[in-house]
């Protein structure tokens, strides 16, 4: 459902733009599709360190599976997330469109996002590059450590599996998942957790495709 509304976002408007003369968003369309984006965003994110501590019960300690990963915990779990998603996204929208656009109102990118709009501002952007950087190394950083602690402790279990087709079987089950962690931390944590001042409009719009559109 995640990666579906993620691709929704932001691909019909991309699509239309391609055919489109005149490409052009509205200020209003443009405030829903970051902020939907980035709630989204951050739900992937912690997601995919939630499914990690989940293949690491199932795999570490199967006979506790259906104990500790209950129907509540993982209802709470979903809330939790998508909570965070939504507080985040909050507070980027009050940063970001408290700053002054007086020069170009040309958006170099194939969406709206904070980074595209942080470097149309006028304004000393100082603060919002700390509370992105910040926010950003919560949000990413603790969902990259959850998932290595968790892969650390597969990788251990399954090493001591003697069956070449047991650890075949555990392997497998977590292979697409490792695929998409791999490509949605790098390019998430290359496109943010650097200054604007490094920031490449052109390189980053080819960067911004991999977690926005190829992963899902």
């Amino acid at each position: 459902f995640c990666d579906l509304c993620v691709s929704l976002i932001i691909s019909p408007k991309m699509l239309l733009d391609f055919l489109a003369e005149r490409k052009n968003i509205s200020f209003t369309a443009c405030t829903v599709q970051m902020h939907l984006s980035i709630v989204f965003g951050d739900v992937e994110c912690l997601l995919l360190a939630v499914m990690a501590y989940d293949r690491y019960v199932a795999i570490c300690n199967p006979l506790l599976y259906t104990v500790t990963m209950s129907r509540y915990l993982c209802k709470q779990l979903v809330v939790g997330v998508y909570a965070v998603g939504v507080v985040d996204s909050m507070i980027y929208m009050c940063c970001t469109f408290q700053l002054s656009f007086c020069s170009s109102n040309i958006i170099n990118h194939f969406f709206c996002d904070v980074l595209p709009l942080l470097a149309l501002s006028c304004s000393d952007t100082r603060i919002n590059e700390i509370v992105t950087f910040a926010f950003m190394s919560c949000i990413t950083g603790s969902s990259f450590v959850t998932v290595l602690l968790s892969y650390v402790y597969i990788i251990s279990t399954i090493l001591q599996v003697r069956s070449p087709k047991g650890r075949h079987k555990a392997f497998s089950t977590c292979s697409f998942h490792l695929t998409s962690v791999v490509l949605f931390f790098g390019t998430l944590l290359f496109m943010y957790l650097r200054p604007t001042s490094s920031y490449s409009m052109d390189k980053d719009k080819v960067t911004a495709v991999f977690y926005t559109l190829v992963i899902p």
